[in-house]
């Protein structure tokens, strides 16, 4: 007996060597891409450094690297499908789907229109109504913020001819203390806190207190959304928890933010740049109750006519395939 175990022990040994070599550990896939954003790197821009920092992309086996180049135009490389995502405004994600490309939004970041018309105070601008017959300064005739500016209008029954509409670049804060013109279409985290900081007391006007529309957020299309859904459930979740996180760390977001964006590193710069994420944290939350990241769809709508009534969207146009709550509710489900 004992002579029949010492043959058998070579060949369970064997066996057992055999089965562990047959069974390899599967290793998870990486997907890599690059993120299109726009424009130079910004404390704007937190939840994304927050989100790499952080390691939560690299949680859901997604290796991200940011694209700030201001030339690249993010719609049309997501409707293109050269890239699986994208960050982008409302309005463009209407346009791109008026011409045809096939994009999609799939989660909100800014739940509030970030735009808004600020004056100083002693301008006496306090409401639309009392913009009728001032001059008006927008940085270019299209985009985010003459749309916003449009939208603001409209509510008040109001057209360009009732303004002075003046296209004065990127300069608004230097145009408004220069008296050149009375008041600014501008990003309500940006101007009006510079402004603020340099001792002016200000009067502003959001968009989002006179109508709901859609701001930033992250944008796929149709072809990546239908192929690979996993891909994206796992992208929105790693968004997703930057965002959040960034709301409930701010002085750690910012933190973060010194190693992405470089004018941070200067001192007299600093707690105006801690203010700018401030008041870019709070349009994070729509105060309407919807979760982080969903989609409102009467905003859509909004957002519709503003630019059917200017001409810039075909009448009738569906929001409906323009976005998604799926891949946002999927992650309140984790």
């Amino acid at each position: 007996m004992k002579n029949k175990t010492l043959l058998l022990l070579p060949v369970i040994l064997l066996a057992v060597m055999l089965a562990g070599c047959s069974a390899p550990k599967k290793e998870t896939a990486v997907d890599s891409f690059s993120l299109p954003v726009g424009f130079t790197p910004n404390v704007q821009f937190a939840p994304l450094y927050v989100a790499l920092e952080k390691g939560f992309f690299a949680e859901e086996n997604i290796e991200l690297t940011l694209d700030h180049s201001q030339e690249t135009d993010n719609v049309a490389l997501a409707g293109a499908e050269k890239v699986p995502f994208a960050i982008s405004s409302g309005e463009q994600v209407l346009l791109a789907r008026n011409q045809g490309l096939p994009v999609v939004y799939i989660s909100g970041w800014y739940q509030k229109y970030p735009v808004g018309i600020v004056s100083l105070l002693e301008t006496g601008i306090e409401t639309l109504e009392d913009l009728r017959g001032h001059s008006v300064g927008t940085p270019v005739l299209s985009g985010a913020s003459y749309i916003g500016l449009e939208a603001l209008l409209q509510q008040a029954g109001m057209t360009d001819t009732d303004i002075r509409l003046e296209t004065v670049g990127y300069a608004q804060v230097e145009m408004l203390v220069s008296k050149k013109i009375d008041a600014a279409v501008i990003y309500v985290a940006n101007e009006p806190v510079q402004l603020q900081a340099e001792g002016y007391e200000v009067s502003l006007i959001p968009v989002a207190d006179h109508v709901a529309m859609v701001g930033n957020g992250l944008i796929s299309n149709e072809k990546t959304i239908k192929e690979n859904p996993e891909l994206v459930e796992r992208m929105v979740r790693a968004f997703l928890r930057g965002i959040r996180w960034t709301q409930e760390n701010p002085d750690e977001a910012y933190e973060i933010c010194l190693k992405y964006v470089d004018n941070l590193k200067d001192a007299a710069n600093q707690e105006l740049q801690k203010n700018v994420l401030l008041e870019s944290i709070r349009l994070y939350d729509s105060g309407q109750g919807f979760a982080t990241g969903i989609s409102d769809p009467e905003a859509w709508g909004n957002m519709a006519d503003v630019m059917t009534k200017m001409g810039l969207i075909s009448e009738g146009i569906s929001v409906e395939p323009a976005f998604t709550n799926e891949f946002v509710e999927k992650s309140e489900q984790r």
